[in-house]
């Protein structure tokens, strides 16, 4: 019995060692949108009129997939939440720091930079023009977290994004997401990073796919 409590007391060490990582405190990382692939001009130009983050961040929410931070979220400006990406969490996946972008980064900076690059993927420029060809960008998630298991952590980050498009005269709304998964026993910069990575090009195929759909 003694040898089992052992035991047990040993792999609980591990569990919480492992997840545990640099948990308090804020963790601050930056994240790169993919380069322009190459791509011929010629589709036209469409420019990004407004982006906006309507994610919706809760104190104490029940999953962690859900925007929260260190504090009481009601006392933090917009400005500030809009360069919350994550959660860092400790043993038994208990809530601690934040995870936010480098300034000036925000989720508005990154949504933006990831419309223009997948726009261009399809041909277009992107800028002021004077035809009316323009694309509003809501951002609806924009969030990364992680599961704590016994030997690793899943980190996880999703994105979805509304594209409100008025293209010579005619309105389209698009929906575009993009999901990423990293595994690792840390919760160290480069998982998150890894995580938003892979997430930035689900997130780029699947408009690619969309656009294409829609007649873009």
């Amino acid at each position: 019995m003694k040898i089992q409590n052992v035991s047990l007391t040993v792999a609980l060490i591990v569990v919480l060692a492992l997840n545990a990582g640099c948990a308090t405190g804020r963790r601050t990382i930056a994240l790169d949108v993919p380069a322009s692939a190459v791509a011929t001009a010629g589709k036209g130009t469409i420019a990004i009129a407004k982006v906006t983050d309507e994610r919706h961040f809760e104190n104490k929410p029940a999953q962690a997939s859900t925007p929260s931070i260190d504090g009481d979220v009601n006392k933090v400006s917009r400005e500030t939440l809009k360069t919350m990406i994550g959660r860092q969490r400790g043993g038994f996946c208990a809530a601690l720091g934040d995870v936010a972008l480098t300034p000036p980064a925000t989720v508005e900076t990154q949504a933006q930079a990831l419309v223009t690059e997948g726009l261009k993927r399809r041909g277009y420029t992107v800028g002021a023009n004077s035809s009316g060809n323009a694309v509003d960008v809501a951002i609806q998630e924009f969030w990364a977290w992680f599961r704590p298991g016994f030997a690793e952590i899943a980190f996880e980050a999703d994105i979805r994004t509304v594209l409100s498009f008025t293209v010579a005269g005619q309105k389209r709304t698009l929906e575009v997401k993009g999901h990423g998964r990293e595994e690792g026993q840390m919760a160290s910069d480069e998982h998150w990073q890894r995580a938003y990575a892979l997430a930035y090009e689900d997130f780029l195929k699947n408009l690619d796919a969309s656009l294409a759909g829609a007649g873009f």
